[in-house]
């Protein structure tokens, strides 16, 4: 995402003196370490009370990350301090996902504060990569939908517009995958099971949320109480946005849900406590899990409330934040822009019309019209099955006030309809918002098309796809309201952070103006005959690719050729991200070789990595196929060296490069810690493809003791075809 409209910060050298930066931070002159009363000293004293020489790695990185978190804490407040005093309009990003991977290593790039922590790094003979590997990736998004949140908030924040990130805080990711056999397998990931040193906690903040059910304990399991209203109580966690620069600190809030301060306390003094504390577990599973099994109606049900408390929290927020300031209502839309990261917020426009009818007391055109020049759209999929629909039995029991508005709505729409294509049936069904088919649902992208102002698509085929094919209807009828945004990346992440070797060519060649404004790379174009330019450049690719075969050869064992194609494709796995044909694809060029193995062709390697729905079994069996795929490569000697494929669990590490990278290796201590001495890391885009990469890997003992890798790759005992021209086929491979 590039930042047109941003001066870089000025530099000397390459970099700002300290005590410019900590005048800008407001710090004083404070220590980063190497003292009693600096920063990191104090956090590992008066946070864990021990020793500095007892400190843990994971004392040492809280100790860390809390003391970059405190010399950007008076430029955060500050922020938003002057957001306050200007009345400024705010733009809100929700979405069920943001994934911000680790933050330590992109928060000390973005304050510019690389040469001050190593430094104080070399002064208290840290290691500055062990600190990284200690922070855990944020359980917060899983896929392309969570990775452009969070590059929209950054950018945001380098472009020092006032934005504002609303997610929910869950306590535990989508799962961590591993492989047995070449299959996935899923455990919990409790990403918050040690205290996270980014996040700020504000119960006073708090926002109460109304259902129109209860819920109790019954068989063992909660279930709605329809007709006896409840509450939940959302609870704030903020997160520092960093912009490039430091000159801008937003916020990420995330809700966790909790049950209102009280139990059944009769029921808690005869013996039944389970059942006393039911409101308090039904809250707090809330926001327990990113993405709950969706393949059984408790947990599509979940899912459902989740979405709505997203919304709900979020809009009281805004509306709590813009009455502060403001007493008109008709200056809403002025002050607050609401964009909805797909479908799953889209019960932000029945929300923020019940606010606006029931408690602001606005008449239903004005309320109509405000809730669309507020909120946009962003669609994502043109899958139908992945276009939400929930059952219109569920906003009958939780969310009536809800129904009776989406039923206005639709009836003012398809009078609409009516009078602008009369007689025409068929296209009435398409546009209701209430699907008719195999039970009636809410069609929640068709809600969000018409009460909005903005739908976008992702990029230009899939927003042109989208008018022509998806929505046709609908575009018809408000042509003005499509458009596209093409999905992009912060280049401070996926450039400067993740590929500093590439960044510092960028930048001897064109200078550093393109990490704020990518349109500056065009500055490279007349520099492509630039004979050594072009070695700089292929030398830092090469340098990357024998760094990461050096890396894979020290951790794992496994040997590849930093001289072949490297093609990656790594994201979640599932049909429409086609890496069953890119896995068919392998078999085309591997039926080729054996057909004629004199054949000219590249030698490529190909690595997949990604994790399948646990309930999505064709995924999974995708996995399994290409793992199956990669043994068989292995085993044949015709392709060895020509043709190979990797899957890798438990790959997309999102923190970047380190702060002073180098090429390093891993070895696991003996709890199966992964221990860094000296390895370059890379990160990943889960939808895109990238020769550069860093691996997390782990040891474990198998059943007789013995350590046992996880994430090589599967050498399957997959049998092989008599004929050494045909490949295996995937039915026979797949029986192992």
């Amino acid at each position: 995402m590039g930042t047109k409209a941003v001066t870089p910060p000025a530099t000397t050298n390459g970099q700002r003196p300290i005590s410019q930066l900590l005048e800008q931070y407001g710090c004083g002159p404070v220590r980063f370490a190497g003292g009693e009363s600096a920063l990191y000293e104090r956090h590992i004293l008066f946070d864990n009370a021990i020793d500095l020489e007892e400190a843990t790695p994971r004392d040492r990185f809280e100790a860390a990350a809390r003391s970059v978190r405190d010399v950007l804490s008076q430029r955060w407040v500050l922020t938003e301090k002057t957001y306050e005093a200007r009345n400024a309009k705010r733009l809100y990003y929700l979405s069920m996902e943001f994934l911000i991977g680790r933050s330590l290593a992109n928060n000390i790039t973005n304050l510019l504060l690389d040469p001050w922590v190593k430094g104080a790094a070399r002064e208290k003979g840290l290691d500055v990569i062990e600190l990284v590997e200690q922070e855990p990736d944020a359980g917060l998004g899983n896929g392309g939908l969570g990775r452009l949140a969070a590059c929209f908030i950054e950018s945001a924040a380098t472009m020092q517009l006032p934005a504002m990130g609303y997610g929910l805080r869950y306590e535990y990711g989508i799962f961590k995958q591993s492989l047995r056999d070449g299959w996935q397998e899923e455990r919990p990931d409790n990403w918050l099971r040690r205290p996270d040193p980014w996040e700020v906690v504000r119960p006073d903040e708090r926002v109460e949320i109304g259902l129109n059910c209860s819920f109790e304990l019954h068989g063992g399991r909660l279930r709605a109480v329809p007709g006896k209203p409840s509450s939940l109580f959302g609870i704030p966690f903020d997160r520092p946005v960093v912009g490039y620069g430091g000159r801008t600190v937003n916020t990420l809030r995330l809700w966790s849900a909790a049950a209102p301060d009280y139990f059944n306390f009769q029921q808690f003094s005869a013996g039944d406590f389970v059942a006393a504390l039911a409101e308090t577990l039904s809250a707090e599973c809330l926001t327990r899990v990113l993405y709950p099994d969706d393949s059984t109606m408790q947990g599509q049900a979940l899912r459902f409330v989740q979405e709505y408390f997203l919304v709900a929290c979020s809009l009281a927020d805004a509306v709590r934040r813009f009455r502060r300031g403001n007493t008109d209502w008709s200056a809403f839309a002025q002050k607050a822009a609401f964009q909805l990261n797909d479908t799953h917020p889209a019960m932000a426009v029945p929300e923020l019309m019940r606010i606006l009818l029931d408690e602001a007391r606005l008449g239903w055109d004005q309320a109509w019209a405000i809730t669309k020049n507020s909120l946009a759209y962003t669609n994502h999929t043109l899958l139908p099955e992945a276009l939400e629909k929930w059952p219109l039995a569920w906003f009958e029991v939780i969310l009536p006030r809800h129904l009776e508005i989406i039923y206005e709505v639709n009836r003012r729409l398809l009078d609409e309809v009516r009078e602008r294509f009369p007689g025409n049936d068929g296209r009435l069904q398409r546009m209701s918002l209430v699907d008719e088919n195999a039970g009636r649902k809410i069609r929640m992208a068709n809600l969000a098309i018409v009460g909005t102002h903005s739908t976008n698509g992702v990029a230009a085929i899939h927003s042109e796809l989208l008018r022509k094919t998806t929505v046709k209807d609908l575009a018809e009828l408000y042509p003005e309201r499509f458009n596209n945004k093409t999905n992009g990346v912060t280049p401070r992440r996926w450039m400067l952070l993740a590929n500093p070797a590439l960044s510092r060519v960028i930048t001897d060649a064109i200078g550093d103006a393109w990490i704020t404004d990518l349109s500056q790379l065009s500055r490279l174009k007349p520099l492509a005959g630039d004979k050594s330019l072009r070695e700089e450049f292929m030398a830092a690719k090469r340098d990357a690719k024998r760094d990461f075969a050096d890396w894979l050869r020290l951790s794992f064992g496994l040997t590849v050729d930093p001289d072949t194609i490297f093609d990656c494709q790594i994201k979640r796995i599932h049909e429409y991200k086609r890496q069953l044909l890119n896995a068919l694809r392998v078999v085309v060029l591997y039926n080729r070789l054996r057909n004629n193995p004199d054949l000219e062709m590249a030698p490529r390697t190909f690595f997949f990595a990604g994790k399948a729905a646990p309930a999505y079994h064709l995924a999974k069996l995708i996995i399994k196929f290409v793992n199956n795929l990669a043994g068989t490569l292995d085993s044949d000697p015709l392709v060895r060296g020509r043709l190979k494929v990797a899957f890798f669990a438990r790959l997309l590490r999102l923190d970047g490069g380190a702060v002073n990278p180098s090429q390093r290796c891993v070895k696991p201590d003996f709890d199966g810690r992964v221990r860094s001495e000296r390895h370059q890391q890379h990160e990943v885009h889960d939808e895109r493809s990238l020769d550069h990469w860093h691996p997390r890997w782990s040891h474990h003992r198998d059943g007789g003791g013995s350590w046992r890798r996880e994430l090589l790759p599967v050498r399957a005992h997959c049998r092989r075809s008599r004929s050494r021209s045909r490949m295996v086929q995937p039915a026979v491979a797949l029986r192992k």
